[in-house]
């Protein structure tokens, strides 16, 4: 009989860090060269953009 538990802080951070990178692959398959650059990177990213005005994915 399994355990039932709640999600911790680091469920919800590996959650975070698998979707992250499921964005990171789907523009790498979508991506005309060998690499991403790193403005493309930062785009997927989100890098600089307020926690606020992230939109949902889906």
């Amino acid at each position: 009989m399994g355990l039932l538990r709640t999600p911790t802080v680091q469920d919800h951070v590996a959650l975070a860090e698998i979707e992250l990178c499921g964005e990171l692959m789907i523009a790498a398959s979508a991506a005309d060269g060998e690499r991403l650059s790193p403005a493309r990177i930062d785009e997927v990213l989100k890098v600089g953009v307020e926690r606020g005005e992230r939109s949902s994915c889906r």
